[in-house]
Formats: C-alpha cells, structure tokens, sequence
C-alpha cells in the first residue's frame, strides 16, 4: 500500500474567526487527489465538527490527518477538560457550548453525533483534567 499523504494542523481553542481552517484545507487536498466525492464529503463533515469541538470546548489541540488511496484517517487530540459523560454528550442536542459559542452559531449539540454517523470507525478516549482524543476512519462507500 502506497504511504500515506499526512496533513497536521494545531487548533487554537476560542478562536472562532480561524474555525473551520483546517477542515477546508482537507477537503481541498482530498479534492485535489480525486478522491471519491462521498468520502470528500464524510471526510469534511467530520474533520470539522471535530475542529469546532476544540474550538469550543478545549484551549487547542492538534488536527492529524493520513490520506490513503480509499481511505482517510482523522485523530483530534485536545488539551480540554475531558468529557463528563460520553454516552450523554454522543446524544442529538445535548451541548455544554458556552453562551460566546451560542451566540455564534455553534454548539448546537451535533458534533459527536455527526461524526459517529459519517465515520466508518470512530474511537473517543477521554480523560477529566487532561483532554481527549477522536480517532475516524473513513473509507469509500456511498453516503
């Protein structure tokens, strides 16, 4: 199998003029490669509303992305402060956004559930304290 095409990207938590940077860049790097308009599509929707999630709810993180003929591999690892209960925030609508985020037009409580949908495999480990990581794996499929 050929290596894979890396992509890195740091997220600086609360700052929503930049959100959505990285997310973008993907999706124009996976257009560029010809890759499979579904799988762009999945691919996007997921890396952002990860993004989003560091934004709002952690002080940064870093945003790694592998590229593979078929495939595309996303990990978010944060620096906030872990998430309470798992099984609740996977939950349609339910939202710890603070009111800035709100207001904004975030934090409408379907990040994890929109990832989870879109993703082929999704892994969340998380630690109270110390932050927590999303790995995705996508492949090629129709949406």
């Amino acid at each position: 199998m050929p290596d894979a095409i890396r992509m890195r990207f740091d997220v600086d938590g609360n700052d929503f003029a930049a959100a959505g940077t990285a997310s973008s860049e993907v999706k124009r790097a996976l257009k560029q490669l010809g890759m499979p308009s579904g799988l762009v599509k999945r691919a996007a929707i997921c890396m952002y509303e990860g993004e989003i999630n560091m934004v709002i709810h952690a002080d940064g993180g870093v945003a790694s992305v592998a590229i593979r003929p078929g495939s595309v591999e996303i990990e978010l690892c944060d620096h906030g402060p872990g998430i309470p209960d798992l099984e609740l925030a996977m939950q349609e609508g339910y939202s710890t956004a603070s009111e800035q985020a709100r207001n904004l037009g975030f934090g409408a409580g379907m990040g994890l559930p929109n990832m989870k949908r879109y993703a082929d495999e999704l892994k969340i480990e998380t630690e109270l304290g110390v932050g927590t990581t999303v790995y995705m794996l996508l492949h090629d499929r129709p949406c």
